[in-house]
């Protein structure tokens, strides 16, 4: 087998996959190596997971030429309201009002990730199934990496290693780069309900004294949910008969769709803020949620992990084009600058759209109330917070190189 690759991207997941699409006919020799294995990853329960993809993230998978084999899965968002529980605020946003098609999109990570894995492998891309690393070390010309394939030790070099392998990052460890974690005190219980009446393709955002409640359209009357709550809370109501469990969750939502009957069993997340110091060392670049994870309070992890994938491959494409060296400091330090300001606004966003709606202090609920309210009756503040819904609020790097 080949010693040497220009580009070894570690994590078979979306940002992985991407990644490797986007580069597929540069003429670089890409591998990608996954620690699991391909039934592992089918079966695995997160793919049950509602993925909220901004309209944004659509046209990039589009250039991908991976958006046409999931849209007949996936169930659009043509109107979000943004609501306070117990308070007069309230913000409405429309496609038609925008004059696009969808807001974004709602699908399960299993069929967009099943479907990336299938084109990767219809690709030149090598693939490495049930392959972990062991240690990696970034030399002047190359990074030398081991690796474990089942029983057999391997040892790759490559110009160009990115760490696109998760929350719990191989890489990232490896290269001994540290986090900051921010605890939010709050847990995620992630189920899936049946509304009494149609949705009309509406995602609900209602903001409560504990945290959040996103209710998100999906298939026929079926809506994602994803309720915030309190690590106590929560764990009383995971604790809970499915009775009781609705009975909670009806009166924080309410009757708006009618009763809402539980779909799919309820799992549960702690939630926290997590940020690597660094997205380089050397010759290694961590991407997604190797180098951020956030609170799922405005779906923005996924999407802001494309972006991700986006600009890198544009720059590693145009090196390549320039037969230039595609782990050289100059293009990787360029890459974590232009990252950095995107980074910065929709992490300092989401963390202060959890600060600001998870307190019941009477001043604060006043003032964030009133700004629904006005944002709901001023056409220019609503056209820009629908484009960062949409994740367009700046031109998008193009995905795809034919």
């Amino acid at each position: 087998m080949r010693h040497h690759y220009d580009l070894l991207i570690v994590g078979a997941g979306l940002a992985g996959n991407c990644l490797a699409l986007a580069l597929k006919n540069s003429g670089l020799d890409i591998a990608v190596v996954e620690a699991a294995g391909h039934r592992q990853l089918r079966d695995a329960p997160g793919g049950d997971r509602a993925l909220a993809l901004a309209a944004g993230t659509v046209q990039l998978l589009q250039g991908l030429g991976a958006w046409e084999g999931v849209a007949d899965k996936a169930t659009a968002i043509k109107n979000i309201h943004i609501s306070d529980r117990g308070h007069f605020g309230k913000t409405r946003l429309s496609a038609a009002e925008q004059r696009v098609e969808a807001l974004g999109y709602v699908i399960a990570a299993r069929d967009i990730e099943e479907h990336l894995a299938d084109l990767v492998s219809q690709t030149s891309v090598t693939c490495m199934y049930e392959t972990r690393v062991a240690g990696l070390m970034s030399g002047h010309d190359a990074v030398n990496v081991s690796l474990k394939q089942q029983n057999q030790s391997l040892n790759l070099t490559a110009q160009l290693l990115v760490g696109a392998d998760g929350g719990q990052s191989t890489v990232r460890k490896l290269l001994d780069i540290p986090q900051q974690i921010t605890e939010y005190g709050q847990t995620a219980l992630v189920t899936t309900v049946q509304a009494g009446l149609p949705h009309l393709h509406t995602a609900y955002e209602r903001f409560t004294e504990q945290g959040p409640l996103a209710l998100l359209p999906t298939a026929g009357r079926r809506l994602a949910v994803v309720w915030t709550r309190e690590h106590e809370h929560a764990a009383a109501l995971m604790a809970s008969g499915e009775a009781e469990f609705m009975t909670e969750l009806q009166a924080c939502f309410g009757y708006r769709l009618g009763e809402l009957k539980l779909a799919a069993p309820r799992r549960a997340f702690p939630l926290s803020l997590i940020r690597a110091d660094s997205m380089v060392s050397g010759r290694a670049v961590i991407i997604g949620n190797a180098v951020h994870q956030l609170h799922p309070v405005a779906g923005q992890g996924f999407n802001l992990g494309i972006r991700d994938v986006a600009e890198l491959a544009q720059l590693v494409l145009k090196q390549a084009q320039q037969r230039g060296d595609i782990g050289a400091a100059e293009l990787l330090d360029a890459y974590a600058g232009q990252r950095m300001a995107d980074h910065n606004k929709t992490i300092g966003f989401t963390d202060n759209v959890v600060r600001i709606f998870s307190n019941d202090w009477l001043p604060v609920a006043a003032m964030r109330n009133t700004g629904l309210a006005l944002l709901d009756q001023l056409p220019f503040a609503k056209k820009l917070l629908a484009r960062h819904a949409m994740g367009i609020a700046k031109p998008l790097p193009k995905l795809g190189n034919g």
